[in-house]
């Protein structure tokens, strides 16, 4: 019932903005058409298609929201006239009551905000999909935000989480992609990751691990948090200042090297997904930040750590061979890593998809971004996969996500950028390292004490399974015994199933030689198909010599 009510407030919304118009009439089925003919009947709104849009994803709640930010940064999926309208969505989301914030806030902390606080601002600083953020002065004069989810906001996501569920497993099973694709999968792993950014106290967690990892670091700076007044629905980081990412022309006033910028952004990206393993994976422009200092080596500023991915080692280490492969040119390899992985079928045939790499990869080489069509190349890919069965890889979708933020910023910062040349040293110094005698050494110091704490135990594993070994020696007389009794009795049932069948045939091949009316109906029978040369009596002498035969076998 709730997911009927849904569908209908999806249905409203879609009226009342006349989204329709948002889709060329050529690329919809006939059905489709059909069914949107009523759309026609209610006057488009006063506005342009991308406020549209943009007032359509606001009022149907976070999820879709989340979409519209992921469309922000595909300009080369989007139009221009509506990516502008969609970037609103990044921290203009429309508030709600300020009243409200404060008691929630108050209610987090069990202290009234006067007394936590040496100044608090009563106006939002930023308003997105899923958080709200207020400016406010601690005592001792730090400058910091304090961030409140949205009241109510769990029952929306979870009545839309239901609704793609739906889907997802409408798609699954009848859709000939639905279990290649894994879409139950999916939307599984997205509603843990929606209803983990909820809790803020994690997000907290997730923001100080990443500022250990880039402590010090000349490429980004993570706000510090303050734990003190940090609660599962009430967050308080440091408040920082730069210029938003998107604000190219703020970026150019200062001096920036906006191709140091770009390349930077790709740095940083590899090196939390391989060197840390530990990336941040809602890295849309709303959340990037640069600061001021230094333009001509610019330093990021990360903000929103609610939603971060990591990998398993295996994953790691076939990804970087993969794309390494790639920069090669490699393409024999990238198919065999495929199926060495599992990500295609084990039977594959590593000649053909060897070919299809090849022509799916081939021209995107040695272009700069801005001539790069991503959009066919997904296509390609898709049609690649269908083609070979590769599966969808539910643990990589937040990965394949964030790479689509990062190949938007970077066609936003500095469209000339080559995202190959840029990423082919990092990886291939990754994986060099990765295999020294230092990082070697480095593994062994860490699982040294759990090694060393089952060793005593090795010699009695040794023992027993020789153990094991000696008593499957012993056993295999038996087995052998009991083996060829079973053989030798389902062979007496299929040879007693043989008799019985030679003595219905001998019946009936006696009864047809016997008695002539008998053999004229079957030969009756068998007029179709041009058999009735045969003799009646001949029937019966073919049913006996069948019988013969099987006799002998």
């Amino acid at each position: 019932m709730v997911v009927l009510l849904r569908l209908i407030t999806i249905s409203r919304v879609f009226w009342r903005y006349r989204l329709d118009q948002l889709i060329p009439p050529g690329q919809l089925p006939w059905t489709a058409r059909l069914l949107l003919l009523p759309c026609k009947l209610r006057p488009a709104p006063r506005m342009s298609r991308g406020e549209r849009l943009r007032r359509a994803l606001e009022d149907l709640g976070p999820i879709f929201i989340k979409f519209g930010q992921l469309l922000s940064t595909r300009p080369d999926l989007v139009p221009a006239d509506m990516v502008e309208d969609l970037n609103r969505l990044q921290d203009k989301v429309p508030p709600f009551d300020k009243d409200h914030f404060r008691r929630l806030v108050e209610t987090g902390l069990g202290e009234s905000v006067d007394t936590v606080f040496a100044s608090y601002e009563k106006e939002p600083l930023a308003s997105a999909s899923v958080a709200q953020v207020h400016g406010a002065v601690l005592h001792n004069g730090q400058r910091v935000v304090i961030k409140i989810v949205r009241p109510g906001i769990e029952r929306v996501i979870e009545q839309d989480v239901r609704l793609l569920m739906l889907l997802a497993r409408t798609i699954e099973h009848y859709s000939v992609d639905g279990k290649r694709l894994h879409p139950v999968d999916v939307v599984k792993d997205y509603r843990n990751t929606i209803f983990d950014e909820l809790d803020l106290q994690r997000e907290a967690a997730n923001a100080s691990q990443l500022r250990r990892n880039f402590q010090d670091s000349a490429l980004l700076y993570v706000p510090e948090i303050y734990w003190d007044y940090t609660r599962n629905n009430v967050l308080v980081m440091e408040r920082i200042h730069g210029i938003p990412v998107t604000h190219i022309d703020e970026l150019q006033a200062q001096g920036t090297d906006m191709k140091a910028l770009a390349e930077r952004g790709v740095e940083i990206f590899f090196k939390q997904v391989f060197e840390h393993n530990f990336f941040h994976a809602d890295m849309h422009p709303g959340n990037i930040f640069v600061a001021t200092e230094n333009p001509e080596y610019p330093k990021y500023i990360a903000v929103d750590m609610a939603i971060v991915g990591s990998l398993t080692r295996e994953d790691q280490y076939y990804l970087a061979r993969n794309l390494i492969a790639m920069f090669r040119r490699d393409y024999r390899q990238v198919a065999e890593l495929h199926v060495q992985s599992g990500w295609v079928p084990e039977g594959t045939r590593v000649e053909e998809l060897e070919a299809a790499v090849r022509t799916v990869c081939e021209p995107i080489f040695e272009k700069p971004l801005k001539e790069i069509s991503f959009g066919h190349l997904l296509m390609s890919l898709f049609r690649t996969a269908r083609r070979f069965d590769m599966e969808v890889q539910p643990q990589l979708v937040l990965l394949q996500k964030t790479l689509l933020n990062i190949e938007g910023l970077g066609r936003q910062l500095y469209p000339d950028l080559d995202l190959w040349v840029t990423a082919h040293p990092f990886l291939e110094r990754w994986l060099k390292n990765r295999f020294s005698p230092k990082a070697l050494w480095a593994q062994t110091q860490r699982y040294a004490p759990e090694w060393l704490e089952k060793f005593p135990q090795v010699p009695e594993l040794i023992f027993g399974g020789l153990q094991q070994l000696q008593n499957m020696g012993e056993l295999a007389p038996q087995l052998r015994a009991a083996n060829e009794e079973f053989n030798r009795q389902r062979i007496a049932r299929r040879r007693n199933r043989r008799r019985t069948v030679i003595g219905i045939l001998a019946i009936v091949g006696a009864a047809a030689t016997a008695w002539p009316s008998i053999g004229d109906q079957i030969s009756s029978w068998t007029h179709q198909v041009d058999w009735t040369d045969l003799p009646a009596q001949s029937w019966g002498l073919l049913v006996l010599g069948l019988g013969a035969l099987l006799l002998r076998k």
